[in-house]
């Protein structure tokens, strides 16, 4: 039996830390991950803002600007040369080291900021979900005509709770398998809602629509197209979370080579179900295109809830994902204005599922 690949897995890799095993799939799944959120089902609002050159060319060039950004952005997760010089771990180490101390407290500010709202607006998508899935279940057996009302705090309140538990995965190595059952969820709301959308357009009930978009005064024209511009240009970022991405990936070939094709493979995904969303969206409802698609069904109830059930399985793995610098933060400051405390710093085992788990700070 060779025992070659086992001894040389076990070896620290050139930084002294655990040997990294990450590849190109593994991190195109953790940019599909972040960047298939549950706003691409706002897309379609988007195309019907733009029409149907603006919104594609829109979509397109945004995905574009991504690939050739983050291709630049791969190349400086070593310093001062991209394969062999000293590794940033984090967006913010590769902002000190190429822009220095100022730009690096600036744009940490930025950073974090954006990362903890992005995880606040994560907790009201998943609970709004929930919410649905629930009126979705009302509805069906009391009829349309009920009043199903539901409060969105106590799932709120539940999904903090469950992150809390996963926020203890140690980094983002062991998030490989959370991410994955993420992205697979994200294809399937993506489907689902493009489903539904489809069977509308195939029946011969599909609204309207122009290769302007919708046809509203000038001002409010100006206003609605720039904020859909900005929709999909937000939809296709993920530059917070890249090196913490790449941070996974083996040394061999070079991490900068393995994210470009990983950017390259997580872009085009994710252009593919954009395009696919907001176009059988926009057809389907035209001009009254709904700021989330599903939104615009109720039956087959089962299905609805099918898609909501997968948003909030996504936003459980996405939040993780986006969560995980966030965390480190934190971490960083616990650990230096509490050094002695054996509650920040120690390992606590327990055993969760059958298989033996610590809480670790």
């Amino acid at each position: 039996m060779d025992n070659t690949k086992p001894l040389i897995e076990l070896e620290p890799d050139d930084d002294g830390r655990i040997r990294r095993t990450g590849n190109v799939l593994t991190a195109s799944t953790h940019i599909i991950t972040v960047v298939v959120g549950a706003g691409v089902l706002a897309l379609a609002w988007a195309m019907a803002q733009l029409g149907w050159i603006a919104g594609i060319g829109s979509i397109v060039t945004f995905s574009a600007i991504s690939i050739f950004t983050y291709s630049l952005v791969a190349d400086c997760y070593r310093y001062p040369d991209p394969v062999t010089g000293q590794r940033n771990y984090t967006y913010m180490q590769a902002v000190k080291a190429y822009l220095g101390g100022r730009m690096y407290v600036l744009c940490g500010l930025v950073q974090y900021t954006k990362l903890a709202g992005i995880t606040v607006g994560y907790t009201i998508t998943s609970s709004t979900s929930l919410v649905a899935i629930r009126k979705a279940i009302c509805f069906h057996n009391t009829g349309k005509a009920a009043s199903c009302k539901f409060s969105n705090n106590p799932f709120m309140i539940g999904f903090g709770i469950l992150q809390i538990f996963l926020s203890q995965i140690p980094n983002f190595n062991e998030l490989t398998w959370l991410s994955t059952a993420a992205a697979i969820t994200s294809f399937g709301y993506v489907f689902i809602g493009s489903g539904l959308c489809l069977s509308v357009v195939l029946s011969g009930k599909g609204a309207a629509t122009s290769i302007t978009g919708t046809k509203l005064p000038v001002e409010d024209k100006l206003l609605k197209v720039f904020t859909a511009m900005g929709n999909i240009g937000l939809a296709c970022t993920y530059a917070t979370v890249i090196y913490d991405i790449m941070d996974t990936l083996k040394s061999h070939p070079a991490e900068n080579k393995q994210m470009k094709r990983a950017n390259v493979l997580g872009v085009t995904a994710m252009t593919i179900l954009f395009l696919l969303c907001s176009g059988l969206g926009y057809a389907a409802f035209g001009d009254n295109t709904p700021g989330n698609i599903l939104t615009g069904f109720t039956d087959p109830f089962w299905l609805v809830a099918l898609g909501n059930g997968c948003i909030v399985m996504h936003m459980i793995g996405a939040y993780q994902v986006m969560g995980q610098p966030f965390f480190r933060i934190v971490e960083m400051g616990a650990n230096m204005v509490w050094p002695d405390s054996d509650f920040i710093n120690k390992e606590y085992s327990f055993m969760m599922a059958g298989t033996s788990s610590h809480l670790e700070p």
